[in-house]
């Protein structure tokens, strides 16, 4: 009878794809159910990332066969029995042991596997006992790498152009341009190409249009090159003596891996085709490279949103668009003329100059009469201030017994962040930080802009009837 019923291992996600990047920190646990006690020499859990690459080339009678591999980092925590050679007693029941690795900080290719290599980043748990094969059990990471230098050139339309002569069969020239809206471009997302074509030959000729990724495996000075179409677009003929411009949409696949340039041993890259099919002649071809990258690292684009060939810039945040932001009102106030439109960036009132011939204004209200809101920010700009998470994600069993937990050991043999210091409370300061306005009318202090200060006194103004003799004088001989 076995002793070892089931031996698990799992890991909390991050986000919904469950994908991991440079510097996350990757939480687990291993569960171990025994239906009878055991003794352990240890029980360690490892994540590791590698890259392999392997293929064979055929000369004559010989056959060489070509590899390289890569190895990015490698973390080993002990769960029982770190240095200790004595065996571990593990009782009979559901035991739960708790994990936690940071992935280290620097560039990192994102996981692949091809015909001829793989880059692979993965958890491995295993159990040792005496005198018995070790129980081992593995899980992949999703790796995603977010370490693509100059991001902004990346956003940048390109243009490509050929000119080609006609030979034998045909006369004239043919001129091609052919650009895109920018270079980065995130999976599921629709291109637009525009070619402009000037056909000034005596032959007809058919636009088409290609996505292709180009894997180059690279071992011991050799490389092993693969090219794949991923999408292929023919546009209608255009006819001798033609002038035409023509559109082509093209959708990246939404689980289209993405570019690999920071791997010594595979590459993936990934171009836009266009070129014309001319009979009897060499077709002319404009390249242009593409970037694929993860969704999050493109401005205005954040996962769940549907994703459009032009990015727009979002509300509140830097944007492209040469249209002011729009503007919000506080309340039945307007809005400041310098605070841009948004709610909160009105933090000082200037008052108005006067000026001869204009009135003063009817109503006016000081800086602080209503407190100042937090800008509004929205689209991929909305900077919430994040949950914390618990370290580890709850515990669960899979039978009914009672599983018993065992926190994560005391010293592990990584070095985990250093955790927040506990901020103890300190006693409230005796002086006032934000001390109020002081009081004063402003509509009195508004109208008095115009009046000359110096003949100001303080007699009591003078009557109605001194003011206007003449007038009181008429009224009363009408009656």
């Amino acid at each position: 009878m076995p002793s070892v019923q089931s031996f698990t291992l799992t890991y909390d996600a991050l986000n919904e794809s469950g994908t991991f990047s440079e510097g996350d920190t990757l939480n687990g646990k291993v569960t171990l159910v025994l239906l009878k006690e055991i003794s352990a020499q240890s029980l360690h859990v490892k994540a590791k990332g590698d890259a392999e690459v392997r293929w064979t080339k055929k000369s004559g009678d010989k056959t060489r066969t070509y590899r390289a591999s890569n190895r990015y980092f490698k973390l080993k925590e002990f769960l029982i029995g770190a240095e200790d050679p004595k065996e571990t007693v593990i009782p009979k029941g559901i035991h739960v042991y708790k994990f936690s690795f940071k992935i280290p900080e620097g560039s990192m290719p994102s996981s692949f596997k091809g015909s001829h290599g793989k880059i692979i980043y993965k958890l491995e748990a295993a159990l040792s006992r005496s005198w018995r094969m070790d129980s081992t059990v593995e899980k992949e990471i999703n790796f995603v790498s977010k370490a693509f230098p100059n991001l902004h050139s990346l956003m940048t339309p390109q243009v490509g152009s050929v000119n080609k002569e006609m030979g034998l069969f045909s006369s004239g020239q043919v001129h091609m341009d052919v650009s895109v809206d920018r270079r980065a471009y995130a999976p599921g997302e629709t291109v637009m190409i525009v070619a402009q074509i000037n056909n000034s030959s005596s032959s007809d000729m058919s636009p088409k249009f290609s996505f292709i990724q180009d894997v180059v495996y690279r071992a011991s000075g050799n490389t092993k090159h693969e090219s794949h179409v991923i999408h292929k677009v023919v546009d209608s003929c255009i006819k001798a003596q033609t002038q035409k411009e023509v559109k082509c949409a093209v959708t990246i696949p939404p689980g289209q891996m993405q570019t690999i340039q920071n791997c010594d041993i595979i590459t993936v890259e990934y171009q836009f085709k266009v070129y014309l099919d001319i009979s009897f002649a060499f077709d002319p071809e404009v390249l242009l490279p593409v970037i694929i990258l993860p969704l999050d690292l493109l401005p205005g684009l954040q996962p769940g949103v549907t994703a459009s060939p032009y990015l727009a810039g979002a509300t509140g945040g830097p944007s492209n668009s040469d249209f002011p932001p729009p503007t919000a009102s506080l309340g039945p106030y307007p809005a400041s003329p310098n605070s841009g439109g948004y709610p909160g960036a009105q933090r000082y009132s200037v008052p108005q100059p006067a000026y001869s011939g204009n009135p003063p204004p009817m109503y006016a209200f000081p800086s602080n009469a209503y407190p100042a809101q937090p800008p509004y920010m929205s689209g991929g700009y909305n900077n919430q201030v994040p949950q914390p998470q618990a370290p580890y994600g709850s515990p669960s069993s899979s039978s009914s017994s009672t599983p018993v937990l065992h926190p994560p050991p005391s010293a592990p043999t990584f070095h985990p962040p250093p955790s927040a210091p506990a901020i103890n409370p300190s006693p409230s300061p005796s002086f006032n930080m934000s001390p109020p306005a002081p009081t004063y009318n402003s509509l009195s202090s508004t109208l008095m802009m115009n009046v000359d200060f110096l003949s100001q006194s303080d007699e009591a103004p003078p009557s109605y009837s001194l003011l206007f003799p003449s007038s009181a004088t008429e009224n009363s001989n009408a009656k």
